[in-house]
């Protein structure tokens, strides 16, 4: 087995060993979106000095969907205070340290959706994703915001003959019961496939508009626009527990490490650190580290030379090497995803489970080796031989494979939208709005997102027993 990985920081021995916790303070790890912004003012920003007593609505997490649920929340209501809370820097967790894409995935989920939850649920499920990526996309171009957004082809590409015959399989069936392909550019002719998607071992390719962007640029520009309307940001404020009032029985405190808030309203949007706080999750939303990879490209592939796609190259048992090319003028390449080296560090995570909410490490042998030897050996032309800077994030594992969308049973007032397996940025920019119409009194159906997603007594109850007879429904993450 590999050595442990390379951390910013050793973890305590005292950490409870199961799996859930909050995030990691002291040093950790800084990823590519961190790196280039380290001088911004927002990330250690707090509206006001003094620390709130009381407000309206308390936020918890400023990444994409903390950000969001504030946009909507002071939108709906200008006349609400709404404060959000960070334990760390701003939009330091899984929002800032993804692989950077926004791509809905069209039918590749399709199978499990449906095993899991029937074939109207599943095609729901994929609809929504088109719905947020066109919704984001629209929101950056009608805004003009400065985030790198880039639109184009990205690629399906299996590797494997099991994996080509599966992906095709699960393509024609999503097409039969419904799903719309016609966007969709199809070959299973190998040589073609290798031609486009310049990956030697492809056996076919699929390939439909999606994006890449810079996620910590977007969720700024967001947040700035939230502070000039009036909410609230207070950076460094760790929340460790939320109480029922004891002054007002419909009111909750939420405490935190300097002070305490009284509030009407709390939303959990700290997604894979929502069990720390709320135990009802615990086992339903789990945090699970993944590493990404950036690598300089070599001179063959630069200029006209560079690659154009994104990428998803499919691999056995779920894997998968998630690819943004960055289509800025410093055009690194970002590698991600669950590649052949995350079964070993996973492997190693169940002997130190303390540190699945560990984002300080800085690579794990494995997964680095894993990225260099599918660079040097598929990707034509390619002979780069190092990696220039690998980070960690955690990825917010749900039981089931979906969020988890609306108010905690039993306890009227608080709020979540958290859980999203690793596929955030295509599922936030219209899970986040559709929590903000519940919190407002708005029917399920008001808020066009599957059914599948809302947080309700039966679904946690019917998971807890999953869970505890663990039997958990098997689900890859997204990326």
């Amino acid at each position: 087995m590999s050595p442990g990985p390379t951390t910013e920081e050793s973890a305590s021995p005292n950490i409870a060993q199961e799996r859930y916790g909050f995030p990691k303070q002291g040093k950790y790890s800084l990823s590519y979106w961190l790196q280039g912004v380290q001088r911004d003012p927002l990330l250690n920003y707090r509206s006001t000095p003094e620390f709130p007593s009381s407000v309206d609505i308390v936020v918890i997490g400023s990444g994409m969907t903390g950000t969001l649920v504030a946009k909507h929340c002071i939108e709906t209501w200008p006349e609400k205070s709404v404060v959000v809370l960070e334990a760390r820097e701003f939009c330091s967790g899984a929002t800032g340290r993804n692989a950077g894409h926004c791509k809905p995935d069209q039918w590749r989920g399709f199978t499990d959706y449906e095993k899991t939850f029937g074939t109207e649920q599943a095609l729901k499920i994929l609809e929504n994703e088109q719905q947020t990526w066109s919704a984001l996309v629209k929101y950056v171009q009608e805004n003009n915001i400065d985030c790198d957004l880039w639109v184009g082809d990205t690629l399906d590409v299996p590797v494997t003959p099991e994996v080509a015959d599966a992906t095709k399989k699960n393509f024609e069936r999503f097409k039969a019961v419904g799903g719309k392909v016609d966007h969709i550019k199809v070959t299973h002719d190998p040589p073609i496939a290798a031609e486009i998607s310049r990956i030697r071992d492809a056996l076919a390719c699929y390939a439909w508009p999606a994006s890449t962007l810079y996620p910590w640029k977007l969720t700024a520009h967001i947040m700035r626009e939230n502070l000039e309307k009036g909410v609230n940001l207070q950076t460094r404020t760790k929340v460790t527990s939320v109480i029922g009032s004891p002054k007002y029985p419909e009111k909750w405190v939420v405490k935190s490490e300097r002070g305490d808030i009284e509030c009407s309203h709390v939303v959990h949007a700290t997604n894979a650190y929502s069990s720390a706080l709320e135990p009802s999750l615990r086992g339903l939303i789990s945090p699970s580290p993944h590493m990404c990879d950036r690598i300089v490209p070599p001179v063959t592939f630069v200029g006209s030379a560079s690659l154009e796609n994104s990428y998803g190259v499919l691999l056995p048992d779920g894997g998968l090497f998630s690819i943004n090319p960055r289509s800025t003028a410093e055009g690194s390449v970002l590698f991600g995803g669950s590649n052949p080296g995350q079964r070993e560090f996973e492997q190693w995570l169940q002997e130190h489970p303390e540190r699945c909410i560990d984002d300080g490490m800085l690579g794990f042998e494995s997964v680095t080796k894993a990225v260099q030897t599918f660079a040097e050996s598929q990707i034509v032309g390619w002979n780069a031989k190092f990696i220039d800077h690998s980070w960690s994030g955690i990825i917010a594992l749900s039981a089931d494979g979906v969020p988890f969308v609306g108010q905690l049973p039993g306890l009227s007032g608080q709020w979540v939208c958290a859980g999203h397996h690793g596929h955030g940025m295509a599922r936030i920019f219209t899970a986040a709005p559709g929590l903000v119409k519940l919190m407002s009194g708005s029917s399920w159906a008001e808020t066009k997102l599957p059914e599948v997603f809302q947080l309700t007594r039966s679904r946690i109850s019917r998971l807890t027993k999953l869970f505890k007879k663990e039997e958990r429904i098997e689900v890859h993450p997204r990326l």
